[in-house]
């Protein structure tokens, strides 16, 4: 028994030992933590409560309306009068014109910056540092004076080169951009605040990540804009079609799930809706290739003091007749009575749309879906009953918006002589009065232009 004590003893104080010393490394371990989220690593973190997130909000008349029906046939009817509100929205954005548009998507853009920086704070629980909220709307500003200001020096280089004051800031517009951004990096440095490195380095990647997928995709959509309605209308309703098609063939038909990311998602809604879209595609093309108002490129008319949408409409959308390889020949022949069919080009470009929408389009949804699981928030926001934030109506459009735009430049625009002469009013009036003069010469050398003597 005694030897049984002097063990026992022996083994407590070892024990004791043990205990302290996993106390110390502990407090040496704390000593030399440089980021409190090294102390939160494990910990469960719960944004229900920080982030009003969900597709149940409804206006207490709707609500009351809606009371007596089962939760699936209350979303769904919730869902469809707001859809149609947003459809409706869209339409009267349409007849009032581009400028109502473009000042529309940064509004978005605004928004779904906002819901996304949210998540951030949130996650990281950084609402108390210093300037961070600001840098992040510091560097929004930023990054679309940047783009935006591109866009003005392509479309508006005529008004530009009116004022000394307008001509420095395109001419210096880029470095002037650097700047900015360069304030901002700076401004971010001098916020760091000692254990919280983690965090606020953390949210700088999470703030620059956001404007990648925010202000560059809105940036693009006006771009395309310019280029003619029609090439901001057709893609953007294609989504529209392709996520009501899919809803609503998935809620009738839907047996197949799709994608673990998204539950909820079938194969029946997403072969109905990719079928649907292209049908609808190729109809509100053809509708649009017939009014010049959406066919027209935006271009700043310096007499009228207004962007005009007025011209002469394109081959590519009129009528057009087109040769067939032989092996099709018969079969032409037979529908059509000739060796030829007659087509709007733009039908085609349209189809390319309309299947990029059908298949690629969605896994912009699918990309959101795992964000917000990543997170376990069920949607971006609840602004929008039964469809949840402004994110999460468009982020399929942003991924279609970069699609179209690297369409058009790889297979519809070229050089045009408005866009050349947009460039030479920024030079210098004896660098434009030098290439008059070269430009003369060689036109001239060649035979193209006879000058007369007086």
């Amino acid at each position: 028994m005694a030897d049984l004590r002097k063990r026992s003893g022996k083994g407590t104080d070892l024990d004791t030992e043990t205990e302290n010393e996993a106390a110390n490394q502990d407090s040496d371990i704390n000593a030399d933590i440089d980021s409190e989220d090294d102390k939160s690593i494990g910990k469960k973190i719960d944004l229900s409560s920080t982030i009003p997130t969900g597709t149940d909000k409804a206006p207490e008349i709707l609500d009351a309306t809606l009371a007596g029906l089962s939760p699936r046939w209350r979303n769904w009817f919730i869902r469809g009068i707001f859809t149609w509100v947003m459809i409706g929205g869209f339409a009267l954005l349409v007849y009032i014109g581009p400028l109502a548009l473009m000042l529309v998507t940064l509004a978005i853009q605004v928004k779904c910056f906002s819901e996304i920086i949210n998540i951030g704070y949130a996650v990281y629980k950084i609402h108390g540092l210093p300037w961070f909220r600001s840098l992040s709307w510091y560097f929004l500003i930023a990054s679309n004076y940047f783009f935006y200001g591109e866009s003005l020096v392509d479309y508006f280089g005529v008004v530009d080169n009116r004022t000394e004051f307008l001509r420095a800031l395109v001419k210096y517009h880029r470095f002037i951009s650097f700047c900015l951004y360069i304030g901002g990096f700076v401004w971010f440095v001098l916020s760091l605040v000692k254990r919280y490195y983690m965090k606020q380095f953390s949210l700088f990647a999470w703030t620059h990540v956001a404007l990648l997928i925010v202000v560059t995709q809105s940036y693009l959509i006006i771009r395309n804009i310019f280029q003619g309605m029609i090439w901001f209308i057709v893609p953007v309703s294609m989504i529209i079609c392709n996520d009501v098609m899919a809803y609503m063939f998935g809620f009738f038909f839907g047996r197949t799930p799709l994608i673990k990311l998204s539950p909820k998602k079938t194969w029946e809604g997403f072969i109905g809706g990719g079928l649907s879209t292209v049908v609808y595609g190729l109809l509100i093309s053809y509708l649009l290739c017939q009014f010049p108002y959406f066919v027209c490129p935006i271009e700043f008319n310096e007499e009228l003091g207004k962007m005009t949408l007025d011209c002469e409409p394109s081959p590519l959308y009129r009528p057009q007749e087109f040769s067939l390889p032989t092996s099709f020949t018969p079969f032409v022949r037979m529908i059509t009575g000739k060796d030829t069919v007659t087509i709007i080009p733009f039908l085609l470009h349209s189809l390319s749309m309309s299947i990029f929408s059908s298949v690629i389009g969605p896994f912009g949804g699918f990309f959101a879906s795992g964000f917000k699981r990543a997170f376990k928030i069920k949607d971006f926001g609840d602004i929008i009953p039964g469809h949840g934030g402004i994110m999460d109506r468009f982020d399929c459009q942003y991924l279609m918006a970069t699609f179209v735009n690297v369409y058009i430049s790889s297979f519809i625009l070229t050089d045009s002589p408005q866009k050349l002469l947009t460039r030479i009013y920024t030079l210098k009036p004896e660098l434009q009065l030098e290439l008059y003069t070269t430009l003369r010469d060689s036109l001239t050398a060649r035979g193209i232009l006879q000058l007369h003597a007086p």
